[in-house]
């Protein structure tokens, strides 16, 4: 790459994003502006920074490299984050979030279900849960663009996550969502023009849209003995059923990922956003055209990407990438695309890391010094120099970046549905509780959040072999890697811990819902006398 294009190119870049980070500064007046961007955000940025925040490099890169191996059944997920990520998430559970969250006057996701539930235990477990186990989340989207950086310019990957980290980290401590919905939405318009473009040059290279399926069909003679074992029929068909691979990507990459997006905090938070449900419903078209052309293009990628390496170097993409899925779509934007495009798409994915870094970021820094110092009353730290939410940004960069040091590589899928599957164990039951069902207790909601996140992590830690072995928990306690035989061994803790979590919440608030309906009664009777 010409150096001499690229950094002013780059600088441009983030001279437009400093300015919509000031401007989002200077729109930042009150708490409400910094946690919620002031309830009226026009319903296109809040539909684009939505999009951004969802489809980040995880998507783009890591599952993109995941498809590279698994094939085009990877599509179903596309469905499930249009059809509930967007539909769902806007039309049903976001018009009740906005409404009620306004009249409870809550500015984050644990506070919404805290004062919901009028439990402060629900809100500083939410925002512990949120702040210990989400920075797992946000390091694998850092690893994303700095792998990306790494292959296209040559640079050394932990400089790459060092320069992300610290632009994110500026622009969130100084303009709070605001500031990072405008950024959000610059991005997203590059994200998107940079998808397309390499969804129609990648089927330009493999032939056309016909040809190209046709190659890839051609290819499932070449399915390496290892993966033949684990169930893969070819890149055009779904594993054997009941097959690990199968159980690996419908539980987790699917429907972990497809359902947990419900529950997701910093998306939650985007319907707090805008003014009424008018904005919410032209929400949904905008989103969901984005979401179709960024995710379905990244699916629809990685399978093809094994009939332009074949065609190229005689491999296919996992073989091209040495091994390691997260190096799939780098090595072919190198290899296939023209110079101009790499520069396309390295603002492209530093956009989608800096969207969604910057949202996550946000929500672990609220979650920190709203949900959790506020709730048990510091509201200051180091004699007021400090916010809590700021210092929370702070913190919550570091731990990303430590992480992003610290985990394997080819893992970026892996934890993004290990964030997305804990969410939708913990957090949804409660969620629609909340929103749906008027005997929802608070007891209830408090049970199911404990027992969702228990058992994901305990599912996660001792049950499921790819991440018990690479913990190494159960190895210490047990001497054995995981607990039970396949297919528990493949099996995501979301397919056991979100019906458990969901049984314990309707079954404690019946038995629960009605001694609560009292004591509120005669607290309201002494308040009154």
């Amino acid at each position: 790459m010409n150096l001499a294009i690229l950094i002013p190119l780059v600088l441009v870049y983030i001279g437009i994003m400093s300015l919509l980070a000031y401007y989002g500064y200077k729109k930042t007046v009150t708490p409400e502006d910094y946690l919620v961007g002031g309830r009226n955000t026009n319903p296109v940025i809040m539909a684009l920074s939505y999009g951004a925040t969802f489809i980040s490099t995880s998507a783009m890169v890591g599952f993109g490299g995941i498809a590279s191996v698994y094939g085009m059944g990877l599509l179903w997920l596309a469905f499930l984050n249009i059809v509930l990520g967007i539909f769902v998430a806007f039309a049903v559970f976001g018009k009740r979030i906005r409404s009620m969250s306004s009249k409870l006057n809550a500015s984050t996701f644990p506070t919404f279900l805290g004062k919901h539930y009028d439990s402060k235990f629900i809100t500083v477990f939410a925002g512990v849960m949120i702040f210990i186990f989400m920075p797992a989340y946000t390091s694998i989207v850092l690893i994303g663009g700095g792998r990306f950086l790494q292959e296209s310019l040559s640079i050394n990957f932990n400089v790459a996550l060092l320069v992300l980290a610290s632009i994110v980290a500026v622009y969130v401590i100084t303009g709070g969502l605001k500031a990072v919905m405008y950024t959000d939405a610059f991005g997203a318009v590059i994200m998107l023009v940079g998808m397309a473009i390499f969804l129609f040059m990648t089927y330009q290279a493999v032939g056309g849209l016909f040809d190209g399926h046709r190659a890839l069909q051609s290819l499932s003679s070449m399915v390496p003995d290892n993966l033949k074992a684990d169930g893969h029929n070819g890149w055009m068909s779904m594993p054997d059923l009941g097959s690990p691979m199968w159980w690996t990507l419908v539980s987790t990459m699917i429907l972990g990922v497809g359902i947990g997006v419900l529950a997701q905090p910093q998306l939650a938070m985007r319907s707090m956003t805008v003014s009424s449900n008018k904005s919410l419903y032209r929400s949904v078209i905008v989103g969901g055209v984005f979401i179709f052309f960024m995710a379905g293009a990244a699916y629809m990628i990685g399978p093809l990407s094994n009939v332009y390496f074949m065609e190229t170097s005689g491999q296919l993409a996992i073989q091209a990438a040495g091994g390691n899925t997260d190096l799939v779509i780098p090595k072919m934007i190198s290899t296939l695309m023209p110079d101009w495009f790499v520069y396309l798409f390295t603002l492209t994915l530093i956009s989608a890391t800096l969207s969604t870094v910057s949202s996550l970021i946000h929500v672990q820094s609220s979650a920190f010094g709203e949900d959790i110092l506020r709730t048990i009353g510091v509201k200051k730290i180091f004699a007021g120099k400090i916010s809590p939410n700021r210092l929370g940004v702070i913190v919550g960069v570091v731990l990303a970046v430590i992480l992003a040091y610290a985990l394997p590589g080819g893992i970026i899928a892996q934890a993004t549905a290990f964030w997305f599957g804990i969410c939708a164990a913990g957090f949804l039951p409660a969620l629609t509780g909340a929103l749906f069902w008027k005997r929802a207790s608070r007891q209830g909601a408090a049970a199911s959040m404990v027992v969702g996140f228990s058992m994901s992590v305990f599912g996660f830690l001792f049950l499921k072999s790819s991440q018990s072995s690479a913990f190494g928990v159960s190895q210490a306690l047990f001497g054995r890697d995981f607990l039970l035989p396949f297919p528990w061994t493949n099996i995501d803790p979301l397919l056991y811990s979100l019906p458990l979590s969901t049984i314990v919440f309707i079954s404690v608030s019946l038995m629960t819902n009605k001694k609560e309906k009292q004591e509120w009664n005669k607290e309201k009777i002494d308040a009154v006398q």
